[in-house]
Order: structure tokens, then C-alpha cells, then sequence
């Protein structure tokens, strides 16, 4: 608990101010309040009738209860002026209430900050598994279309039978020259038949 300040004159006299409006007000509440009750007693015969009589204890009842109405307002205008002095004389209290307020929103600031850096290592970690993903496969498909074209038809059909792997390349792209004429002729005669016929 923060240690009580000593107060400037001007705001020690209002506060004494403040003191004896309280006690002022409540002490004609209690009187008022009293002397309605005393109204109330029936006296002894006077000189004065009771019709008169009891005008005068009415009259007086209206007024002390007005006057108990006074100092109740004035009561709650008392608190009003407390309320206002306390806001704006209590710096301690304010302050502190500052701080707490501080506090709070710095406690919630590191709570954000911590869930922002967990959701920026989790995307990390996800975009960096799609990246390998992604590079791995067009790796491989880039390898794939590097292979000659006898390789890469075997590999894309394991159960294709090697002598057609071998021959569709060849009869399919012939390159300029005569190494790839001359094996397709040699093959042709060997399953034409014995040879050329002979003439006579």
C-alpha cells in the first residue's frame, strides 16, 4: 500500500470543508426527524384550539420535512464532490491503476507474440515439406526425359518384350548415315529367305 502524502493547505481546508458539511447535514436530518415525532404527541388543552393547533403542527411538519429533504440532497451532492476529488487529487491510486492496465496489455501482447511465432514455425515446417515435395518430383521427371528413348520406354513398360525395345528406336528414328540402314537391310535378308536367286 502506497504511504499517505502529506496534502497542500488548499486541499487539507477542502477536505475539513467536506467534514463539517457532513456533520451539518446529518445532524439536521436527526433534529428534523426528531422534532416530526414530537409533533405527533398529543398534548393537554391550551388556550390555542385544536384546529389551530394542528394547522401549526402541520405546517411545521411540511417544513422540517423539506429540511430533511435539504440535507439529503446535500448529502448527495457531498459524495459527488468526494467522488470528483478522489479522481482527480488521487494520483497514486491512478497511477496504479495505469499500471495494472500496462501490465495487462503486456501480458497479452507476449500471448500474442508466442501464438504468431508457433504459427510461423508450423507454416515453416509445412511450406518447406511441399517445397521438397514439389522439387523432388520435378527431379525425377526431369530424369525421366534426359533417359534415351529405348530406357525410358522400358522403364515406363518393364513387361515389354527387349527385342522390340531394341527395334522400335531404331526403325522409328533412323539417323542420317548408313549404321542404321545397313543393320535394318541385314536383318530383313536374314528372315527373307536362303538369299538372292540365282540367275541363269
Amino acid at each position: 500500500m502506497a504511504q499517505q502524502r502529506a496534502l497542500p493547505q488548499s486541499k487539507e481546508t477542502l477536505l475539513q470543508s467536506y467534514n463539517k458539511r457532513l456533520k451539518d447535514d446529518i445532524k439536521s436530518i436527526m433534529d428534523n426527524f426528531t422534532e416530526i415525532i414530537k409533533t405527533a404527541k398529543i398534548e393537554e388543552e391550551t388556550q390555542v384550539s385544536r384546529a389551530t393547533q394542528g394547522e401549526q403542527d402541520n405546517y411545521e411538519m411540511h417544513v422540517r420535512a423539506a429540511n430533511i429533504v435539504r440535507a439529503g440532497e446535500s448529502l448527495m451532492k457531498l459524495v459527488s464532490d468526494l467522488k470528483q476529488f478522489l479522481i482527480l487529487n488521487d494520483f497514486p491510486s491512478v497511477n496504479e491503476a495505469i499500471d495494472q492496465r500496462n501490465q495487462q496489455l503486456r501480458a497479452l501482447q507476449e500471448e500474442c507474440d508466442r501464438k504468431l511465432i508457433t504459427l510461423r514455425d508450423e507454416v515453416s515446417i509445412d511450406l518447406y515439406e511441399l517445397e521438397e515435395e514439389y522439387y523432388s518430383s520435378s527431379s525425377s521427371l526431369c530424369e525421366a526425359n534426359d533417359l534415351p528413348l529405348c530406357e525410358a520406354y522400358w522403364r515406363l513398360d518393364p513387361d515389354t518384350d527387349s527385342a522390340d525395345c531394341l527395334s522400335a528406336p531404331l526403325l522409328a528414328s533412323p539417323e542420317p548415315g548408313t549404321g542404321s540402314l545397313q543393320v535394318a537391310a541385314s536383318a530383313h535378308s536374314h528372315t527373307g529367305g536362303s538369299g538372292p536367286a540365282e540367275h541363269t
